[in-house]
């Protein structure tokens, strides 16, 4: 009997300490509660994060959404699904020009500048204009590639150039799309060719088609262009509103399966500036219709 008690009191004090020590565990600071201070790495990633209580990982595929506003006065005058978590495929290029014309007002590069070609960028799938690994492209061409093409290849040779890695230029256009009041868009990549991380909805891709705009004025042409050539050959614009719709400007056009046929288009009539943005059409020609059908409503 004694021996009895004696383990009884030994397991009843051991479940004790296990019991104690539970509870001190649940109490414990987590991580992102203590003092120590992140490395920069990770400071980048937490910054690139979408706004609280945003899920990026919920976008619909190929979820339709449109969106008019006043480009003068940034009143909206027509809306579906605005604010919808959407996948931007080629708009995603925008962010990408925004930058790289940063950097040309900043001073680190020209429109002269070369950019060296990686492996890496030349074998990016299409769209592109068949950029050579070693070779070089210069900032003037790869910004025309961009609006009028949608190059892939050039996409990650900026990005490359720019930031080092196509991860790291993904996350400085993540931090200026927070800059600018896109709250609800994430980038991964600096092309927009499948990712389920890389959201936006089509209030946040209007908001940057008029930053690029206001932003960098004197580019203007670049996406207002029919056709660009490269090395011998000439890519027709993938903005088949351009010349075919009375206003039409620019800006940029977008598909992957996952999100279907994008566009932001900017058009100006009688004095009156309008920015268009159409997400998740069934098929090209459905979402140009679209867009005329908004353009012709509104203007």
């Amino acid at each position: 009997m004694f021996h009895r008690d004696k383990l009884t009191r030994k397991v009843g004090a051991v479940l004790l300490a296990l019991m104690l020590a539970a509870c001190q565990t649940a109490q414990a600071p987590s991580p992102s509660a203590s003092s120590a201070t992140p490395s920069a790495d990770t400071s980048v990633q937490t910054a690139s994060l979408p706004a609280t209580g945003y899920a990026p990982a919920t976008a619909q595929e190929r979820g339709f959404s449109a969106l008019v506003l006043n480009a003068s006065t940034g009143e909206q005058l027509y809306a579906v699904d605005a604010d919808a978590a959407r996948f931007p495929a080629s708009l995603t290029k925008m962010m990408t020009l925004y930058l790289l014309f940063e950097a040309v007002a900043e001073g680190r590069y020209s429109l002269s500048s070369p950019l060296t070609v990686s492996e890496n960028a030349a074998s990016q799938p299409p769209a592109k204009i068949g950029l050579k690994a070693g070779t070089t492209i210069s900032v003037q061409q790869a910004a025309r590639a961009l609006s009028v093409r949608s190059a892939n290849d050039v996409g990650v040779a900026v990005a490359e150039n720019l930031a080092g890695s196509e991860a790291a230029f993904a996350r400085q256009m993540t931090q200026q799309a927070r800059a600018l009041g896109l709250s609800r868009t994430r980038f991964v990549n600096a092309t927009g060719l499948p990712d389920p991380g890389q959201v936006t909805t089509a209030r946040d891709m209007a908001k940057l088609g008029l930053a690029l705009k206001r932003r960098f004025p004197q580019y203007a042409s670049y996406y207002r262009a029919k056709s660009f050539t490269y090395n011998g050959r000439t890519f027709k614009a993938t903005n088949n509103l351009l010349g075919k719709v009375s206003g039409v400007d620019g800006l940029k056009t977008g598909y992957i399966r996952m999100s279907g046929y994008n566009l932001v288009a900017t058009a100006r009539r009688g004095g009156k500036q309008l920015i268009v943005v159409v997400m998740g059409g069934q098929s090209e020609s459905a979402r140009d219709r679209e867009v005329t059908r908004l353009i012709e409503a509104y203007s």
